[in-house]
């Protein structure tokens, strides 16, 4: 059956189109120079229109694309509406049941993810988006046709309602899930640990995202969420021991973690290890060896004398590097330079041992060659990079001829090797779950064997505790941007914190977190107290009022009651703790520097050494060339580093700070730290 334009029409209408055909399963369009075939499953509607003459015919298809026949004589033009209607929604009837069908089977797919006892994860909500949208595209009618008939309307609908809010969806679900854990298994919760979990602990354990950041406040209880997560994880079934891998950042946290573990879940076969530790294993595992780890990892005298002997050796040899050398410190460290054959003074020398096997130590931990390093650095201090590179290469060599005569690695090393195996399959993961403490301080490099081992398998966990405010090694290479688009980096994940510290009460918490949020970069999370404590919780006294503070703090603090006295750099100890056993012998005095006090805490905490200056707090920028090019990227908040450094100093106390201001050049953080309402007093 055909309807085409009249003469007239065709000529007044100038339409490309001026006839239609019906099909078996569709229409053609044609006219003179175009042709344009129309399945029905194409169709979205068929309108006839009546204009002041003629009739016209509009077929919409789908995002909104209309096609339209002009100039046709009217009652033709109903007359093959009628016919053409009529097979097209016989046709549609049809189909109608085949969509049906395989609405329902998707709706069966979705009860049966939905309903399993577990977690419904992101990725699980992505995989079930994709089959539906997989599901629509494969139908024989147009989606937006579908609720025109009764058998496909409701199981469309529910399908559309996961497209359109499946994040919310996921969140009910997941909600409901958790409270019937938090019932099922409240003994769990309330033994695990010596205190029971509070509730943004418990549900941390629960959630079973495949990639999940815990953010975990100073004081939050980050351990307890890492063993009681562990725990879960064997209650639950969803792991045997030996498939479960923590790891720590130093050797010490790692045997704690052992320990709290043995004692608390009554489980051997889990095992915290260090990023070395682990590197260790399956380089072992992976190449058959048993690499040792070089004796000048552990010795740092002997490490010195490797590359201060190697520094001599090419000054007194090549008059460039000598030269080259004189000119690095005396524009760059700004330290005076004995004339003549300088590299044999002592002084000199032992001061750029710690220099020099720093940079090493950077240029080891990168693992790139040089042509990448100089092409990584930043392009207004390359050139002077590459100066710097060409002089420290030597020694480079040198490092790695010792550790080759030694038969042995180096810590980067290990991580390289390691990363090297995995990458190249000759070690396969048998860890189902990975829980990483102390997330925040991870590097680069530590990050490149988390992702080897992650991407191994992707049905991979990763539990990974950290705090971003808590973010204080840099100079290390620590990267917090790993930290802060954790997302971006593992995919779809989650995100959550714990709320309630147990060390400090709410006004340290309140000035600790007022502070540290002024730089917007870093995350926003609430952390509650359970004390609320009183406005000189936290307060401001001048440089010399630390005897009288000493005095006053021997009439009240009990002896089990620790003092903590922390300062920028070990050399701003203050002279009065050398006769403190004498003076204040009932007081419980430790000395710390603040970097050092990460993860330890008291009653009360005295800050000294807050003046502004060279060897003042916060710290002035004096990164060399070499440490500009290799660490991380500064962030763009000024001091952000040493604003946090701050935070983790006030939030050591559980009970009260002082902070012991320099009168004359007092440090930038005080002014803040008075704006955000820290009283200031001249005595204690």
């Amino acid at each position: 059956m055909e309807l085409k334009s009249t003469s007239f029409g065709k000529h007044l209408a100038q339409h490309p189109y001026n006839r239609v055909r019906l099909l078996h399963a569709g229409v053609e369009v044609s006219g003179d120079k175009h042709q344009y075939l129309i399945p029905f499953n194409q169709i979205v509607a068929i309108h006839c229109k009546r204009g002041i003459v003629w009739g016209e015919l509009e077929f919409v298809l789908p995002e909104e694309k209309v096609v339209r026949l002009h100039g046709t004589e009217w009652q033709e033009t109903q007359r093959f509406h009628h016919f053409l209607h009529k097979a097209w929604q016989e046709w549609s009837s049809e189909m109608s049941q085949i969509c049906a069908t395989v609405l329902r089977q998707q709706i069966t797919a979705i009860e049966q993810m939905t309903s399993r006892d577990g977690w419904f994860a992101l990725n699980q909500l992505a995989a079930l988006q994709n089959s539906i949208r997989e599901a629509f595209a494969a139908l024989p009618l147009p989606v937006t046709r579908l609720d025109e008939f009764e058998p496909c309307r409701d199981n469309y609908h529910r399908c559309l309602r996961w497209l359109e809010q499946g994040p919310a969806m996921v969140l009910e679900r997941n909600q409901q899930w958790t409270d019937k854990m938090l019932i099922a298994h409240q003994d769990y919760f309330d033994t695990v640990e010596s205190s029971p979990l509070n509730l943004s602990q418990t549900r941390a354990v629960i959630n079973g995202e495949n990639a999940l950041l815990v953010l975990a406040g100073a004081g939050s209880g980050k351990t307890s969420v890492l063993v009681a997560r562990a725990g879960w994880l064997l209650r639950r079934k969803e792991a045997l021991p030996e498939q479960i891998l923590m790891l720590a950042f130093g050797r010490q946290a790692a045997q704690e973690m052992d320990e709290r573990i043995r004692a608390r879940l009554q489980v051997d076969g889990v095992k915290a290890w260090t990023f070395h530790a682990l590197a260790l294993f399956i380089i072992r595992q992976g190449s058959k060896k048993a690499p040792v780890i070089s004796a000048l990892e552990t010795d740092s005298l002997k490490r010195r004398k490797l590359l201060i002997g190697h520094w001599r050796e090419q000054c007194a040899q090549k008059k460039t590097q000598a030269k080259g050398w004189r000119q690095w410190i005396t524009d760059e460290l700004e330290w005076d330079v004995p004339e003549g054959d300088y590299w044999h003074d002592e002084r000199l020398a032992q001061r750029l041992a710690v220099r020099i096997e720093r940079w090493i130590g950077l240029m080891r931990m990168d693992g790139g060659s040089q042509a990448q390093m100089i092409e990584q650095a930043p392009e207004d201090i390359r050139d002077l990079f590459t100066k710097r590179i060409r002089l420290l290469a030597p020694l480079l060599k040198a490092w790695k001829q010792a550790l080759k005569e030694e038969g042995a690695v180096d810590f980067s090393g290990l991580i390289h090797q390691a990363v090297d195996i995995l990458q190249k399959g000759r070690f396969i993961s048998p860890w189902k779950h990975i829980l990483v403490d102390e997330y925040q301080d991870i590097s680069p490099q530590r990050a490149r064997l988390l992702d080897a081992l992650y991407q191994q398998n992707r049905r991979t966990s990763l539990f990974a505790v950290g705090d971003d405010w808590q973010a204080i090694y840099r100079f290390s290479g620590a990267e917090l941007s790993l930290t802060t688009s954790f997302s971006e980096r593992f995919g779809e994940g989650a995100q959550c914190a714990l709320d309630t510290t147990y060390r400090f009460n709410q006004r340290i918490g309140e000035i600790a977190s007022a502070f540290v949020l002024q730089n917007p970069h870093q995350l926003k999370k609430p952390l509650n107290s359970l004390t609320k404590g009183t406005k000189k919780s936290v307060m401001i006294l001048p440089a010399g009022a630390l005897d009288a503070l000493l005095d006053k703090l021997s009439g009240y603090a009990r002896p089990d009651e620790r003092i903590l006295v922390l300062a920028r750099y070990h050399y701003l100890r203050p002279p009065q703790l050398d006769k403190a056993a004498t003076r204040w012998p009932t007081l419980n005095l430790d000395f710390m520097t603040m970097h050092g006090s990460k993860g330890q805490q008291a009653e009360y905490v005295i800050i000294v050494g807050l003046a502004q200056g060279k060897d003042g707090f916060p710290a002035p920028e004096r990164e060399s060339i070499v440490e500009q090019a290799l660490l991380p990227l500064p962030e763009d908040f000024p001091d952000a580093e040493e604003r946090r450094l701050l935070y983790v100093a006030l939030t050591r106390a559980k009970q009260q700070v002082w902070l012991l201001a320099d009168e004359e050049q007092p440090s930038v953080f005080i002014d803040i730290l008075a704006r955000l309402g820290v009283p200031t007093a001249k005595k204690p």
